[in-house]
């Protein structure tokens, strides 16, 4: 959980990423940014920002704002009976973000999990995203990221999303976001 202050805190750095990437939103986009500390209480470590543009039974289109070494947990999006789990297309629009997906492992990655979190992260493969650099994930991939010392912003491009059903390999993960009240 959250407290508002963190909560608050967290939504201005994103606008000013943003701005300064220049990714002009609207007042009303503000409002909706979502703060992710994954229910760890740990959001510098853990977590993310998020403001979801559009998301449809179809399609949908987010922002992924990052602060400095951020990660977001080793998670996939399952295929639940004949519905394919999502598919989503990472798109690199600011900053550097690493992205570590199933394969051979790379040799002295990067990125490491946040401490007392590494069971948790298997996907040990790095792909290495700039901005205007791309990477696409089928549904069931497991796949965590983290991002570089800047920060990053990436824009999401998939199918429906529906995080409420995302499967996360750390069972403390807490998808829908908790904050405090005043």
């Amino acid at each position: 959980m959250i407290t508002q202050e963190e909560y608050r805190a967290a939504v201005e750095k994103s606008v000013q990423m943003l701005q300064q990437a220049g990714l002009p939103i609207t007042p009303t986009e503000r409002e909706r940014l979502e703060v992710a500390d994954f229910g760890l209480g740990q959001l510098a470590t853990t977590g993310l920002e998020l403001l979801t543009y559009v998301n449809t039974d179809r399609v949908c289109a987010k922002e992924i704002i990052m602060f400095p070494h951020q990660t977001c947990p080793e998670h996939w999006h399952p295929t639940k009976g004949t519905r394919l789990g999502k598919e989503e297309t990472f798109r690199c629009r600011w900053g550097t973000v690493y992205l570590y997906v199933p394969g051979t492992s790379t040799p002295d990655p990067v990125c490491r999990p946040p401490a007392g979190s590494e069971p948790y992260y298997k996907s040990q493969h790095q792909v290495v995203l700039a901005a205007g650099e791309q990477y696409t994930l089928y549904p069931d991939t497991p796949h965590w990221f983290q991002a570089g010392p800047q920060g990053a912003i990436v824009s999401e491009f998939s199918t429906r999303s529906t995080d409420e059903e995302d499967q996360f390999s750390d069972p403390r993960i807490k998808r829908a976001p908790e904050v405090a009240k005043d």
